[in-house]
């Protein structure tokens, strides 16, 4: 029996997965318990282009990832701090303000998330970070922290 998962379900298959299960265990459990739909030929044709949706969705975020690490792969990002003696920072400089000004320097949005920082910058000079752009795909740029 074919099923559509509407939740995860342990040892079957995560939600949106078209399964195959015993009769029994379909009907009894799956179904009953409202983790899965009877995979009819109207919901598996409806499955299927729902999947062709997800994976043309897919392909066109990979594609744009791949454009933003060309666009920004490698490049130096500038912010400008207050300071204090010897160049300590008032604080340290976070992926927030890092995501601000990929922004306004290079006209490219990133989720603060997605910057990943080697080490906390609380000091003036030049630190190496990468951005998960998608699934398998990084870019690695440096911040050079300046006192403003």
């Amino acid at each position: 029996m074919k099923v559509i998962l509407l939740q995860d379900v342990s040892k079957v298959g995560v939600k949106g997965d078209l399964v195959e299960v015993s009769d029994g265990y379909g009907r009894n459990f799956l179904i009953k318990k409202g983790l899965a739909a009877e995979g009819t030929e109207g919901r598996v044709k409806e499955w299927e282009e729902k999947q062709k949706i997800r994976q043309n969705r897919e392909a066109k975020l990979e594609k744009s990832a791949i454009e933003i690490k060309k666009k920004i792969g490698g490049k130096r990002v500038t912010v400008l701090v207050n300071t204090g003696e010897e160049g300590r920072l008032f604080g340290s400089v976070t992926t927030s303000q890092i995501a601000e000004v990929l922004k306004q320097q290079h006209g490219v949005e990133v989720d603060k998330h997605d910057i990943k920082l080697d080490e906390t910058v609380k000091n003036v000079g030049v630190y190496p970070f990468k951005i998960k752009l998608y699934p398998g795909i990084e870019t690695s740029l440096t911040v050079e922290v300046k006192a403003g």
